[in-house]
């Protein structure tokens, strides 16, 4: 894969067959330190020691779509072809982790990609499941939660409308853009974590129609 952002796509449509219903997904970035750092958590199945062992196996997949498991092992490849690590987490009927942390000044390193894509089009394709999305440059983080989207939207708006699914990539490009640019994220640009409700956050198309189906 030209892209780990792809890998994260694989790695989270395991979560997903797992039976996960929350992922969250965390990307942290430390130029000083040359690292680059990418998090994959879910409330899945799980493993056992021997299962989690087993999934960097290449000829070990528990898919019927395929014959050879290929997406954790090239992950752990690209990982630690940059000189950095790859660790499984996981515990049976409580889920798993999966992180993975590279030396992005390395010359084998890849780049991230289009990691915003990846997560639309996982809302988009799963509007039923929670997201949690966050992308921390140095002290500063970008954050997105579907659940906290999903109170404001109302039970009569999907996640994958055309609408909230155009809002969230506009929101993700505008806010990495703050993120990487150096420029803080006030509060009032980033959907709230407390009990507050604003609707300032919400896709300009489905506020009216949030009005008129409470």
């Amino acid at each position: 894969m030209r892209e780990l952002s792809l890998h994260v796509l694989d790695l989270v449509q395991n979560s997903i067959a797992a039976g996960a219903d929350r992922i969250r997904i965390l990307i942290r970035e430390n130029d000083a330190r040359h690292l680059l750092q990418i998090r994959v958590e879910d409330n899945g199945c799980g493993m056992t020691p021997q299962q989690a062992k087993q999934a960097c196996d290449p000829f070990f997949t528990t898919r019927t779509t395929r014959t050879v498991g290929l997406g954790i092992p090239l992950f752990k490849m690209a990982a630690e072809m940059t000189g950095g690590s790859f660790r499984i987490d996981s515990v049976c009927g409580a889920g798993t982790v999966v992180t993975a942390e590279f030396d992005t000044g390395h010359v084998d390193m890849i780049p991230l990609g289009d990691i915003n894509g990846t997560v639309a089009l996982l809302i988009r394709c799963n509007p039923e499941l929670d997201f949690e999305f966050r992308r921390s440059f140095g002290e500063k983080e970008l954050a997105l939660d579907t659940a906290l989207l999903r109170r404001e939207l109302g039970e009569d708006i999907s996640l994958n409308d055309a609408d909230v699914i155009g809002w969230i990539s506009e929101y993700l490009q505008e806010e990495t853009g703050r993120l990487l640019s150096g420029r803080e994220t006030s509060a009032a640009d980033t959907l709230r974590t407390d009990d507050g409700k604003t609707d300032r956050n919400l896709p300009s198309g489905t506020q009216e129609r949030k009005g008129h189906t409470r």
